[in-house]
């Protein structure tokens, strides 16, 4: 299963929203075009666009507006991208330099604040007071989760549902606001438009799961980054925090040793920590329950293509290798 599959059914649809994103992309200040070229142009997956589009397309609506609303999500993400790399002080994303390490920080989080602002400017153009909501509270909360995150970094005593809850808001809330804006601009009914939002909801949060996975099972050259990153940071990523509630004190400690002190100089140790103790199959676990939620969510949109595809795409994310 492969992305370029999934997203047959709205190729000619993507192919708009990436003209879009060109055009507003836009600039009269060179290096705004120029980081911002750069970040666009160098890859990703495009979920929250095609889960946009795969929405609306299941519930009826295939007006115009979907193309612009698509790229404001993905402005969003790539504002969230940007200054998350700045944050965590990364080298690399998709295979190469992050805008940070070509630009600088500044020119990266100012350019950052730029597609935000872009983005809400286009939210305002299509004059949808309930898109304006979704957006705005949405962009608030993912916030919320970056300074959530920040706050738990070197936590090892951080519990599951205090990492769920920042993969929820930092990740999973924009991939929820991408599903719930397919059905309100389809107006649907609000246990379908629930449902489309719920469905994101889990998508997002089993797509998160699987990154941490990958952090440990993947290999760089796949994944586009640095295994061993989030170790470094200090991040207490479920695949840790499984270690440290199923391992031994030893395995425990050398987990938390790690996380209090950030660096890679553990990871041989704790990737040999995480293989043996089972994380990473209790790590897929939640996520093959977040899918399984997410499938459910879908059970009041009436049968079509589109469906069928946002049921495939939840199989995608977590069977995916990078």
């Amino acid at each position: 299963m492969n992305l370029n599959a999934l997203y047959s059914l709205i190729a000619e649809d993507m192919q708009a929203v990436d003209s879009v994103i060109r055009a507003r992309l836009y600039s009269e200040v060179p290096l705004v075009n120029q980081v911002a070229e750069y970040i666009i142009a160098g890859g990703g997956k495009r979920m929250r666009p095609a889960l946009l589009l795969l929405a609306s397309g299941a519930c009826g609506y295939h007006e115009k507006y979907r193309y612009e609303l698509a790229a404001v999500v993905e402005f969003i993400h790539t504002a969230t991208l940007l200054h998350d790399d700045v944050v965590d002080e990364s080298a690399l994303r998709r295979g190469k330099e992050t805008a940070n390490a070509e630009f600088g920080n500044a020119a990266s989080v100012l350019v950052g604040d730029f597609l935000y602002s872009r983005a809400f400017q286009m939210m305002v153009e299509i004059g949808n007071m309930r898109v304006m909501r979704v957006l705005a509270d949405s962009t608030n909360i993912i916030s919320e989760g970056e300074v959530l995150q920040m706050m738990n970094c070197h936590n090892a005593d951080i519990e599951i549902e205090d990492y769920l809850r920042v993969v929820r808001y930092k990740t999973a809330k924009l991939f929820e606001a991408s599903s719930r804006l397919g059905g309100i601009l389809g107006d649907v009914a609000e246990e379908v438009e629930i449902g489309l939002a719920h469905y994101g909801m889990h998508l997002g949060t089993a797509f998160q799961i699987i990154d941490d996975v990958l952090d440990y099972s993947g290999e760089e050259n796949e994944i586009g980054k640095n295994l061993g990153d989030d170790l470094a940071e200090g991040k207490p990523t479920l695949p840790l925090i499984h270690v440290m509630r199923m391992g031994g004190a030893e395995h425990a400690q050398l987990v938390r040793n790690a996380i209090e002190q950030g660096g890679r100089d553990a990871f041989p140790e704790i990737l040999k920590a995480v293989i043996v103790t089972g994380a990473l199959e209790a790590t897929m676990a939640v996520a093959e329950a977040e899918v399984s939620n997410a499938k459910q969510s879908l059970c009041l949109l009436p049968d079509s293509q589109y469906r069928d595809a946002l049921l495939e795409l939840a199989s995608f994310s977590i069977e995916r290798r990078h």
